[in-house]
């Protein structure tokens, strides 16, 4: 049996219809007869369009949210094969947190697993992600990953053993693509001892992850106003330290913008040394104000920063 730590509340759930996520569904269907903590799930589905046969899959999924007697959203977007990976995650999780704020739930759960920690490392490591970037799935306060502890393979023999329906993505199979390959070759012959040496490894890296965002958490406090970085303390941090907390405070007051490592680069160059009373733009209509002694961020002018 498969346990499930999760408190009790109103949660949107991502059901893609792949076997992940249809077992998922059934174990908070089953948490949720057994438990004595109140749960609400709304089952969500997000279209990316990349599939000509995808609406077969909103069809399963809404299907097994009516099975259950659990409400049900969706989103369609027409990417095409050739959308980006970064540009379909974002727009799924942008569906998934508008939905979560308006059914006013907790948090998002997601499917995600062992392998999936495994496989997101893998490919950090092989874009260059150093230390942080290694252990990118974890839960958080709004986007909750019960089954990180959980195996693919017990995922899959969980949902054979309940008689459970999937569908399968035949994109899965184009070992083309970065992703599938380190699915289907790196993690499938990785061995036992290497698994184990590299989850050990990326849960060293949370933990230093949770650290760090403790520092940065309590050095943005100190700051003047949540729209300035007070510049003295700024220059004189590591450059790496630098990158770190100015994109946790551009994260936090302009959620919009995409950052990237190439951006923060930038940004931090100037911020440390632009001259006093230029300005610096970020994107989407922000930018930076430089003065001896503080960096303020200002919003676009059809935005007001509270």
């Amino acid at each position: 049996m498969i346990n499930i730590d999760l408190p009790g509340g109103r949660y949107v759930v991502a059901v893609s219809g792949g076997v992940d996520s249809v077992a998922l569904l059934h174990l908070l269907a089953e948490l949720d007869r057994r438990s004595e903590e109140r749960y609400q799930f709304i089952v969500a589905h997000f279209d990316h369009g990349i599939r000509p046969d995808s609406a077969e899959d909103r069809r399963h999924v809404q299907r097994l949210a009516k099975h259950y007697k659990m409400p049900f959203a969706y989103e369609r977007v027409e990417f095409g094969p050739l959308a980006s990976e970064a540009a379909a995650r974002k727009a799924r999780y942008d569906f998934l947190h508008k939905t979560r704020k308006a059914a006013r739930a907790d948090a998002v759960i997601t499917a995600h697993h062992e392998d999936d920690v495994l496989e997101t490392a893998l490919l950090n490591m092989l874009r260059g992600t150093k230390g942080r970037g290694l252990h990118s799935l974890r839960s958080t306060d709004i986007v909750k990953r019960p089954l990180l502890h959980v195996t693919k393979k017990q995922l899959r023999n969980y949902a054979k053993v309940q008689g459970l329906v999937w569908r399968e993505d035949s994109t899965n199979a184009n070992l083309a693509i970065l992703r599938n390959y380190v699915r289907g070759k790196v993690l499938a012959d990785i061995g036992k001892t290497r698994r184990t040496q590299l989850l050990r490894y990326t849960k060293r890296a949370a933990e230093i992850s949770k650290e760090v965002d403790g520092i940065i958490a309590n050095y943005l406090h100190v700051q003047p106003d949540q729209n300035q970085l007070n510049r003295h303390s700024f220059i004189e941090l590591p450059h790496v330290v630098a990158l770190e907390i100015l994109g946790a405070w551009l994260r936090a007051r302009a959620p919009e913008v995409e950052l990237n490592r190439r951006m923060l680069e930038r940004l931090v160059a100037s911020a440390k040394a632009g001259r006093s009373g230029s300005r610096v733009d970020v994107a989407n209509g922000y930018r930076l104000e430089l003065s001896p002694k503080i960096i303020r961020l200002q919003p676009p002018k059809n935005l007001k920063v509270t």
